[in-house]
């Protein structure tokens, strides 16, 4: 930070007052109703420049050549923790038994722990080569980074380029900008970048090697840290050639496209845009910034179809305990289904990282000292209590610290440095799903409008004002941009994408978020662009995967959105008047029930029943004119599952009055809806687990007037572990998320459901499903 004597200021400011005004958990007392919150504020509540003290606040990150420690940027240890410590080595040995793998997850962690043998191998290294080791590479000119690399996924173009873009942010007092950072990424045109398979199960496939913008990154991890090149590190058998005159070098100069600031100071966000033409090979690309640290991500040959993941809900819901999900050998609840996608990575590159929503927790703005006056207000005043500057600076202060301490830890932050993210809308949850007078109100709105601006400057690398709003063709520098309509409360339009996923699959990540309001989910603008786009894709394309953050083909929750929205409903007007233990039924926005709003954000809500139907009746159309297979991909609900919308065939009432589905293949109605959810939070109650598999089973007529039947499919029959299951066997209560691929010889995309064996070992275990090619002609 450039302000003088700043770093002192903020130890005597914290040396004054131990608490930090970190907020302590809700805590009612039983007479008053009074929460322990609510006093905590009612004191002193600045600190002795005048200012409120954060609840969330991070540093810059130290010269990345010394070796930090856990505790020591500034990362303050709230309620609900953020990622920011690194696993040991996960296990390193796996059968083909998924129960046989866990126990020796555990045992080979806690082994490894006591005999501390990778130290042991240092210790006995001769003095240069120790040093030779554990040296991580410096940046010329030097960079202090805030977060970051990130990578972006935009598209390929008709040319077969591949475009996409780096980003990261950096501290300007601790920076040096003369000349502009500079990305430096090289491959070779003929190498055949794919991991030999010996790397399934090797020690360096699941080492968390140096990352420049890890502050709890170690030099060495294990035996690897030895090979000289950090890509042979990362992929174990696998040596590219190195430098050589058949590589291919580019060097990009970082556009400086946001200036975020605060009281410590400035800093940069650099964009840096990457395009190179595929080839013959699918090839690994090795970039660094600035000469430091070589990271490296994959991309496929010109007529190979990607291999992607795809997750959703990253962090813990408020009131979760991570360390509930820390398994043997890990430091953090965040790590070990991050650490499982990483290790399939290893055995076959990833080349797109989707999210499918909730990619960042915004739970704990809440909890922010600026917003408590507006958090703790009556409904009725809290919709005309005014913006303030205060609270201005609060709300991006937060998002931006937020973000940058997120998407910077752990295994998280190996993922987006090596496989390029493509990032659905991210915002508070149910945004735009409350009621009309608190989405109109000052603070409310502009959260809402913050949250949207650092969602597309963190996810999409994206500044509208920088960019401009224009999608027409040569007018951004995203291609796969899909821009909609005004948002009623964001301030923009909608930012929706149609990317390529290889010559047969195409995904339309379309934004529900950014124009939702309680009687829309999109407007008609919106939609009305995204088919124009769709029907301008080649003839030649199979797939389309159409992205929703929420399921839109799932069980029904109609009874408890009754019961949850009614007046007379005890536990709400429990947890309204603050009595003991019942403050969880609400939520602090607007006191409403707290699932509430959820319920109101899904597509089978009683308010968006008709706009759903709607939408998948105009699906269907474009998949029968096209002869284009469409599968649907959700996160948000917190367990797995596969809906599937087919051609309803009704009973001829004759003698044996038998029914016959219509073949998948030949059915263009057939649409799957795969749930992956959450890769990190917890999953629901088994009652809840239970009683959604309950209603999974029934009949929905909702669209039989359009031919359509609606059913659940019977995925998980069998436990993680290989026992058979005798129930819930359309629901999986369990952390997960998805492999995509598309089968070369039978052209139908897998969708492989990994779900996790045992809570916080890191080991999944595939559910894998299918969407047969459409064998239509198109328009029949």
């Amino acid at each position: 930070m450039d302000t003088v004597g700043w770093h002192a200021q903020r130890r005597a400011r914290k040396a004054s007052d131990s608490s930090c005004f970190r907020l302590p958990l809700k805590r009612f007392t039983p007479k008053s109703g009074v929460t322990q919150e609510a006093r905590h504020f009612s004191g002193i509540q600045r600190g002795p420049d005048g200012s409120y003290l954060p609840v969330e606040e991070i540093d810059p990150l130290p010269d990345g050549s010394a070796r930090a420690q856990p505790g020591s940027f500034g990362i303050p240890h709230s309620s609900s923790p953020t990622p920011g410590t690194l696993p040991p080595v996960p296990p390193k040995y796996f059968t083909d038994n998924p129960a046989q793998n866990v126990s020796a997850s555990a045992s080979h962690a806690i082994e490894r722990l006591a005999s501390g043998s990778s130290g042991v191998s240092l210790a006995q290294m001769p003095a240069v080569e120790r040093s030779r080791a554990q040296r991580l590479a410096k940046m010329e000119p030097h960079l202090q980074f805030m977060v970051g690399p990130l990578l972006r996924y935009d598209t390929v173009d008709e040319n077969g380029l591949w475009r996409g873009a780096a980003l990261i942010v950096t501290a300007d007092s601790g920076s040096s900008y003369e000349p502009f950072p500079v990305l430096t990424y090289q491959w070779d045109p003929e190498e055949i970048a794919r991991p030999s398979p010996s790397t399934q199960g090797s020690h360096s496939g699941y080492d968390l090697g140096p990352h420049p913008a890890d502050p709890h990154a170690t030099a060495m991890a294990g035996l690897s840290a030895q090979l000289p090149d950090t890509n042979e590190a990362y992929f174990g058998d696998y040596k590219g050639k190195g430098n050589t005159r058949d590589d291919q070098t580019q060097h990009v100069t970082g556009q400086e496209i946001y200036v975020y600031s605060a009281n410590g100071g400035t800093f940069t966000f650099w964009r840096f845009p990457i395009q190179m033409q595929l080839g013959v090979n699918e090839i690994c690309i090795k970039y660094r910034i600035n000469g430091g640290i070589q990271l490296s991500f994959f991309v496929p040959a010109r007529d190979q179809n990607m291999r992607w993941a795809a997750h959703s809900c990253n962090g813990f819901s408020a009131g979760v305990n991570p360390d509930d999900f820390r398994g043997p050998g890990f430091k953090s609840g965040y790590d070990p289904m991050w650490i499982d996608l990483l290790r399939k990575h290893v055995e076959r590159p990833f080349h797109v990282l989707v999210g499918g929503g909730d990619q960042l927790y915004c739970d704990s703005l809440t909890r922010e000292p600026e917003i408590q006056e507006w958090i703790l207000a009556k409904p009725s005043i809290k919709k005309n209590l005014p913006l303030t500057g205060e609270i201005v600076s609060c709300v991006d202060r937060f998002f931006f610290n937020h973000y940058c301490s997120s998407f910077r830890m752990g295994a998280f932050a190996r993922a987006n440095s090596s496989i390029p993210m493509l990032n659905m809308c991210d915002l508070i949850d149910g945004f735009g799903s409350y009621p009309e007078e608190l989405q109109q109100s000052p603070v409310f709105k502009h959260i809402g409008m913050r949250g949207y601006f650092f969602y597309l400057l963190f996810q999409c690398f994206i500044n509208p004002l920088h960019d401009n709003l224009d999608d027409r063709t040569g007018k951004h520098m995203f291609k796969s941009l899909i821009l909609g309509a005004q948002g009623p409360y964001v301030g923009l339009p909608s930012h929706s994408f149609l990317s390529y996923l290889g010559p047969d699959v195409h995904i339309l990540m379309l934004d529900c978020r950014a124009e939702r309001k309680r009687s829309q989910v999109c407007s008609e603008f919106e939609y009305q662009k995204a088919f124009e786009r769709i029907r301008y894709l080649p003839p030649d394309v199979k797939h389309l995967v159409v992205q929703l953050g929420i399921p839109i083909a799932y069980p029904r929750m109609v009874f408890l959105e009754t019961a949850l929205d009614s007046m007379l409903n005890p536990l709400i007007a429990l947890g309204r008047s603050g009595t003991a233990g019942f403050s969880s039924f609400v939520n602090k926005f607007n006191a409403d029930a707290e699932l509430l709003d959820d319920l109101n954000d899904h597509w089978t809500a009683k308010c968006h029943k008709k706009e759903r139907n709607w939408f998948i009746q105009q699906m269907q159309g474009i998949a029968r004119m096209k002869s284009l297979r469409i599968s649907f991909l959700s996160g948000d609900v917190h367990c797995a599952a596969v809906g599937v919308l087919k051609t309803l065939v009704r009973s001829n009432g004759g003698k044996n009055n038998r029914t016959i589905d219509v073949p998948p293949e030949t059915d263009y109605r057939y649409m799957i809806n795969v749930v992956t959810s959450a890769i990190v939070n917890t999953p629901p109650p088994n009652g809840v687990i239970a009683m959604v598999s309950t209603l999974a089973t029934k009949t929905h007529r909702t669209l039989h007037h359009a031919e359509t039947d609606e059913v659940m499919l019977p995925v998980f029959t069998k436990e993680p572990n290989g026992n058979h299951r005798l129930q819930n066997k359309y629901i999986m209560g369990r952390r997960n998320w998805c492999a995509v691929s598309c089968d070369p010889e039978t052209q139908e995309l897998e969708f492989d459901i990994r779900v996790e064996i045992e809570k916080g070992v890191g080991v999944s275990f595939g559910y894998p499903v299918r969407s047969p090619p459409p064998k239509w002609f198109p328009g029949t």
